[in-house]
């Protein structure tokens, strides 16, 4: 399946300046997506819906790219990859108008705009999948994710008590946030064109 995103890289420069390159994601990131994932702080892992530290879930992901089902943005610096965002797709009928954004920043990029471009561009992304809504999953406890989607235009769709449960075992409540792509533009969150 063919994948809208361009498969050359692109050079992002972030507002305090430093730069990475962003491209889609495809197999020749296994490694580097295990290598990021296992440097993550543990209260991190936490929160992430399947476990990318395990070779298996990021040949899961791999599968689902190579599918259609997901759609992968990485971003690398010099070191390698520093953060990723994903919109995955559910192609059984009532829900083939929505995509789910997932989006994670290494600790060294937070705050700098990384998450903020991330975003935008699988918002574009799924615009150009012909999606019409984009919803992104947190726990309530995880108020940072909640203010940064919300500064974005995203907006609360629903509460669910006790619908997650974490790696330790303790249940949280899931957050679900939705974003309209009816009408959105590169400009409404400012992107960078790949």
């Amino acid at each position: 399946m063919s994948d809208p995103v361009t498969e050359t890289s692109k050079r992002i420069v972030l507002p305090d300046e430093s730069t990475v390159e962003l491209l889609s994601m495809s197999k020749r990131d296994r490694d580097a997506v295990l290598t990021f994932a296992r440097a993550l702080p543990q209260e991190d892992l936490l929160f992430l819906r399947v476990d990318l530290t395990e070779e298996s879930v990021v040949d899961d992901w791999i599968a689902n790219l190579d599918s259609g089902h997901s759609h992968s943005l990485v971003a690398y610096d010099e070191a390698g990859i520093v953060g990723y965002a994903t919109v995955h797709r559910n192609p059984t009928s009532w829900p083939r108008h929505l995509g789910e954004i997932r989006v994670n920043v290494s600790p060294e990029y937070r705050s700098r705009g990384l998450g903020r471009v991330l975003i935008a561009q699988i918002l574009d992304l799924g615009a150009s999948l012909g999606l019409r809504k984009m919803t992104a999953h947190m726990t309530a406890d995880q108020r940072g994710a909640q203010a940064a989607f919300r500064r974005l235009g995203f907006v609360p769709e629903a509460h669910l008590a006790d619908y997650v449960q974490d790696r330790n075992g303790v249940t949280r409540d899931m957050i679900i946030m939705s974003f309209d792509l009816d009408g959105h533009t590169d400009q409404a969150i400012g992107t960078v064109k790949l």
